[in-house]
């Protein structure tokens, strides 16, 4: 390993009253762009660099700001947008489930913060095991420090991120705020009562963007994911029953009024939405089981350098190099007794159940060790975009349901399913806080950061991000609902991961769920990991992890269309530099300057779609239709100049001398 940027015995002001108001405010922002992200697309993506170069740009403005001070604002940034991901995946399940009417301010908070916090601490022994011990490789964080360091050196390629924020933003307004044109291209036909065709592209440059950031590979097995669900078992379930017979089929499950309503386009939604999205819920439940067995070996080695860090406590400051000052073990102790209490009293105000509450604590506090470990890992290995958070959450929710099935029985299966997310919902809150902060820590490790103030900015960013999460939900779920569809909100924010979350939870409690699509999403799931073992064992560079198949499974088939584009252009970016042969110094310049523009595009239309929300919620309605030949058609001519754009920008980067 290289000597850090900054030496351990040079002491730099790192923790301000300005990196933390900074870092706060940003924490807010990102978390908030992300939740309303993750909502709609079912995906989320690290800010870690975003968050260093608003950081960077914002810190320019004062005199004596550092490169160590930067490092803590981005933490705290990205600590927000991390337990954003955290509370999206689980707690709308509470909503749209019925057992909560709207996001209780009070339980989301405490959720999120307890959850949030947890996952901070369970990384403090976990980063000397992984980072300086393993040298594990944490690509985002090595990629966070060169963007410091080259931020130092007088850096401009904030005006990028900018760039990509107002596109964002404007196609958004345009599109949504003032209806020029439909957010969806989507064509269906039906041949003969049998044969079924469907095609559909979400026309949002912030999905192209997740398919770029993410690349081809991963990009290519969620659209695999699409094509299964799509154009393979939804073309068959109307090929073997008829067009007809399937559309009386939902009208007598309630998705339509009359047949007469059911068009082409219509069927396929509602046949996904009643039937095939369990696909996903099977294949995923595979993933999540299978990434424990997978990481059973690394899991073992994170838990035991986390216990043996444990045991040595914090007796030794005055001895440790300040690049190695971690927040003293007998805090970490008393921090995780501290955030038991209040989950405890939350989960006892809906168990009402002493003994059982106290299993749910311990259940919440051992898985979240472990995930917060196994998700710490694999950040170091894949990075934290890649990361199995909702896999490894929906193992923890399929296990604690089963185990309060059988301390509950079946009585009251409300309450059991809510149980279970809300153990889930901690746990996925620690595992992602944990992923996302370790490339945080790596970052720091580089730098020659103290690693105890990266920990406390940590802290202080979930504490942000936490207070207002819930009030931004509370914004979505009036102005564009959470879920399925209703009268009221035709097209909501469809919250993917806590659909499935949901689906899981009830099915256990005796819900009626689709268990032969269940089975064969399963089988699915296996077929996928057979066919990785084998790659992995050819040694090629194409990969199939599970959980990227799921969630393509589970999308719906625009999500899905419009992320693999991204990652095309990925891959024709790439293609350009190997024939040009661009030197690797200059392709990190252009990536970086890509990654800028695509994470603008997606916090652009993020947060002007919290601004719509808001400007919903007060009766202002600024639509004045579709212009030109209307429909979705102008709606990809600009999406198609976006993607010029963003190609053109990468390319012309590379080509650029010094």
């Amino acid at each position: 390993m290289s000597q850090p940027h900054i030496s351990p015995e040079t002491r730099l002001t790192e923790l301000t009253f300005k990196s933390i108001l900074i870092g706060a405010s940003l924490s807010i922002i990102l978390g908030a762009a992300n939740a309303y992200f993750g909502l709609f697309s079912g995906l989320t993506v690290s800010a870690s660099i975003p968050a260093a170069v608003i950081s960077m740009a914002i810190l320019k403005l004062f005199k004596n700001s550092n490169i160590l001070e930067n490092n803590l604002v981005q933490t705290a940034a990205s600590a927000g947008e991390s337990l954003a991901a955290g509370v999206i995946f689980t707690i709308p399940a509470l909503v749209i489930m019925g057992y909560w009417q709207e996001f209780n301010y009070f339980e989301t908070t405490i959720i999120s913060i307890c959850g949030g916090v947890l996952g901070v601490l369970f990384t403090v022994p976990l980063r000397s095991a992984l980072i300086v011990k393993e040298k594990l490789m944490f690509p985002e964080g090595v990629a966070t420090a060169e963007v410091l360091k080259s931020g130092e050196k007088g850096g401009k390629s904030v005006k990028f991120l900018i760039y990509g924020s107002l596109i964002g933003a404007i196609f958004k307004f345009g599109a949504e705020a003032m209806g020029l044109w439909h957010g969806i291209f989507e064509r269906a036909t039906v041949i003969r009562d049998k044969a079924y065709l469907y095609f559909s592209l979400n026309l949002s440059p912030a999905l192209v963007a997740v398919g770029y950031i993410v690349g081809l590979n991963i990009a290519t097995l969620v659209f695999m994911g699409g094509v299964i669900t799509w154009w393979i078992a939804i073309p068959t379930y109307v090929g073997m029953n008829g067009f007809g017979n399937v559309a009386a089929e939902l009208v007598a499950l309630g998705k339509f009024d009359d047949v007469s309503q059911v068009s082409p386009e219509a069927l396929g939604g509602a046949l996904w939405s009643a039937k095939m999205r369990f696909l996903g819920v099977g294949s995923m439940v595979v993933g999540g089981l299978w990434a424990l067995v997978n990481l059973r070996s690394a899991l073992g080695a994170a838990f035991k350098s986390g216990v043996e860090a444990f045991k040595k406590g914090a007796a030794r400051t005055e001895e440790i190099l300040r690049t190695e000052l971690d927040t003293p073990m007998s805090w970490v102790f008393i921090g995780i007794g501290v955030m038991i209490v209040p989950v405890f009293f939350i989960y006892i105000t809906i168990i009402k159940d002493i003994p059982i509450t106290l299993f749910m604590a311990l259940m919440m506090v051992v898985a979240g060790f472990l995930f917060s470990a196994v998700a710490g890992y694999m950040a170091g290995l894949v990075g934290s975009s890649n990361n199995p958070i909702s896999g490894v959450t929906i193992a923890t929710i399929l296990t604690t349901a089963i185990l309060l099935l059988l301390l509950m029985g079946s009585s009251d299966p409300a309450k059991g399913a809510a149980g279970a997310i809300l153990v889930g919902g901690v746990v996925c809150c620690a595992a992602a806080i944990a992923g996302d902060n370790m490339q945080d820590l790596k970052a720091g490790h580089v730098l020659g950061a103290t690693p105890r103030n990266q920990q406390i900015m940590q802290m202080i960013g979930v504490v942000a991000g936490a207070l207002l999460i819930a009030p931004v939900l509370n914004l979505l779920l009036h102005s564009k609902g959470i879920g399925s569809p209703t009268p009221e909100f035709p097209n909501p924010l469809t919250a993917p991961q806590a659909t499935l979350m949901m689906s899981v939870a009830t099915g256990i409690f005796g819900g009626e769920l689709p268990w032969t699509i269940i089975i064969i999403g399963g089988c699915i799931g296996v077929l996928i990991i057979i066919s990785d073992l084998y790659l992995k064992k050819i040694n090629s560079d194409f990969r199939m992890p599970v959980l990227a198949v799921a969630v393509g499974l589970y999308l719906p088939f625009e999500l899905d269309s419009s992320i693999f584009i991204g990652g095309v252009i990925a891959y024709l970016v790439d293609r350009s530099f190997k024939s040009n042969q661009v030197s690797d110094a200059v392709k990190d310049k252009a990536q970086n300057a890509g990654l800028l523009v695509a994470s603008g595009l997606i916090t652009g239309e993020a947060l002007m779609g919290i601004l719509i929300a808001l400007l919903v919620t007060l009766g202002l309605d600024l639509h004045v239709g579709h212009i030109g030949m209307g429909g979705s058609f102008l709606g990809l001519f600009l999406l198609a100049l976006i993607l010029i754009y963003l190609y053109t920008t990468i390319i012309s980067v590379s080509k650029k001398k010094g």
